[in-house]
């Protein structure tokens, strides 16, 4: 099998395009999809192990991919890697900023080491790979940036410091895609709601008993697929977009809107879409079953 993507198969032929944190979760499917629509796609992460495996499957199903070990907070190796990438492939057309992290806890419990290396991973990294792929290449050829934030606009409860970090996501994108407009850059961004990833199993305690319970608070009554963020993802990346600037698209089956007073119905009619080939459950959903 082979990804079984909604987009043209070439859709982008002969276009590189990096996604961080490529090595599991929302940003290995976006690689994927990124393949099998003809991209030269760029993986990086912290972790070789991890994105080699990532490595191995796409280039088993005949995609175009390699991979680069990339702190995102640290500047020097984020510069070092958008200008390997200009060196190795001539060009860079599309950017994902996909990596991030956070850790479940209350406000008063967070210390000022634990906010600022979440603000670090999700905003400031966010950032540095933005100005170094607009700076090397984008400034001169255009290009189209998708950031990932998060369904913050009620507030974070628990995730306090992501929440603080994923609403300045939210602001950079649309001061970039003002300033950047005069490049020819499209910036936006993607705000996952709660979607079926390999990052839940990695909360524990009192957090990991509540994820089962999650599609109940959502309007369409089921959690997100990682297909159906890559496929938007890929969408906003794509000439598809090409007056699409500025926007923050939600995907999270119209869990972010709504009021406390309305009771939330049965739903039916809502089938999800995955064409995710080599996607698997959580093991904290299997648990539940």
């Amino acid at each position: 099998m082979k990804y079984q993507s909604i987009f043209n198969p070439s859709a982008f032929a002969g276009k590189v395009v990096i996604v961080t944190g490529g090595g599991s979760g929302i940003g290995r499917c976006t690689a994927h999809e990124l393949a099998a629509l003809g991209a030269q796609v760029v993986i990086t992460g912290r972790k070789q192990e991890k994105l080699d495996a990532v490595v191995a499957e796409i280039t088993g199903d005949g995609g175009k991919v390699t991979s680069l070990v990339c702190d995102i907070r640290n500047e020097e190796q984020v510069k070092e890697t958008i200008a390997a990438v200009i060196t190795q492939f001539g060009r860079l057309d599309g950017l994902v900023n996909n990596a991030g992290g956070q850790f479940p806890a209350p406000l008063s419990m967070i210390s000022a080491n634990g906010f600022e290396a979440v603000v670090r991973n999700n905003l400031q990294g966010t950032f540095l790979m933005m100005r170094e792929a607009y700076n090397q290449w984008m400034a001169d050829h255009g290009g189209s940036i998708v950031n990932m934030t998060a369904d913050m606009w009620g507030g974070m409860p628990g995730m306090g410091h992501s929440g603080a970090a994923r609403a300045g996501v939210d602001n950079l994108t649309k001061t970039a895609s003002v300033e950047w407009a005069q490049s020819g850059v499209r910036v936006n961004a993607v705000a996952p709601g709660w979607i079926m990833s390999s990052g839940m199993d990695t909360y524990q305690g009192a957090f990991r008993a509540l994820i089962p319970k999650l599609a109940d608070k959502v309007p369409l009554k089921r959690m997100g697929t990682e297909s159906e963020v890559s496929s938007v993802t890929c969408f906003l990346l794509s000439p598809a977009a090409a007056f699409v600037s500025g926007q923050t698209i939600r995907i999270d089956g119209a869990a972010s809107l709504g009021t406390r007073l309305f009771d939330l119905q049965p739903a039916k009619n809502n089938e999800p879409f995955n064409g995710f080939h080599r996607a698997f459950i959580p093991d904290v959903l299997k648990e539940n079953e």
